[in-house]
């Protein structure tokens, strides 16, 4: 319905524009692209298997986390890895935590040497604190995006065509800002499409692994236990200090009540 309303007002606008050859064609040409827009998808969905084989579009990621005796040679496996399988590093860090060492790594490698490079880096692995391998199916995201890239190119083939038989600066102007929209349309299908063939090309493998280090003891010489020891002392006397300053109120009531009552015990001697 929505094709066929656009269908209807294209007529509407071609047979009123006053004959004007440019200004129909340009409204055809309009009117193709609602209908690519609306359709490239949908053809594309219709083709069988027969008539055309698919090639699945997966995007695979994988994460491992683990422990290892020897940080070096953990790497030194994993660099083997990164070159049986022509793969690259693509970030890297290192650093240490509260009881341990660790490096962490972001590989990329080509999609077909997935598996290869997992079994290389599990060499020697006891177990894996975290290991998940995930895959995204962008099969159908990638052909609509070719559907759509091929229309929009066919639509700014045949503008370009219209703009050498355009004769007046209306026209000119009118067809180049069409152009313009078709060509950032072109521009950011294809940096989608470039963006999911490197992801599909290359998978992403992201390893952190690390050796827990266990902080041993220093005994102290007899010396710095004497100055420990002064040390303790003296903050014993400014904790008795401080807490004696504390309680002021309650020594001088302590030290009046003692005076009263042997004030009072000695006037009672007296007396008698």
């Amino acid at each position: 319905m929505k094709i066929l309303g656009f269908l209807m007002l294209s007529m509407v606008y071609m047979c009123s524009s006053g004959g004007s050859e440019s200004d129909a064609e340009l409204a055809s040409l309009e009117m193709e692209e609602a209908v690519y827009d609306d359709v490239s998808f949908q053809d594309q969905n219709g083709s069988t298997d027969s008539e055309k084989v698919i090639e699945q579009k997966i995007i695979k990621n994988g994460n491992l986390r683990f422990e290892t005796q020897n940080l070096s040679e953990t790497k030194s496996t994993i660099l083997k890895a990164v070159e049986a399988t022509n793969g690259y590093i693509q970030n890297e860090r290192s650093g240490k935590d509260y009881n341990s060492n660790y490096q962490e790594l972001q590989l990329r490698i080509p999609s077909e040497n997935f598996q290869k490079a997992l079994t290389i880096i599990s060499d020697g692995v006891e177990f894996y604190d975290e290991k998940s391998i995930s895959q995204r199916d962008v099969t159908e995201e990638f052909i609509d995006l070719e559907a759509r890239l091929k229309a929009k190119r066919e639509l700014e083939s045949r503008y370009l065509q219209l703009l050498e038989q355009a004769k007046s600066v209306k026209e000119i102007l009118e067809i180049e800002r069409e152009l313009a929209i078709i060509r950032e349309e072109i521009e950011a299908k294809e940096g989608r499409l470039n963006y999911l063939k490197k992801q599909v090309s290359y998978s992403t493998l992201h390893i952190y692994f690390y050796k827990t280090s266990f902080e041993t003891g220093v005994t102290p010489s007899y010396g710095s236990k004497i100055i420990e020891a002064l040390k303790g002392g003296w903050q014993g006397i400014s904790t008795f200090l401080l807490g004696i300053l504390y309680i002021w109120p309650f020594i001088i009531l302590l030290i009046l009540a003692i005076f009263l009552i042997r004030r009072w015990k000695r006037t009672k001697s007296l007396k008698k």
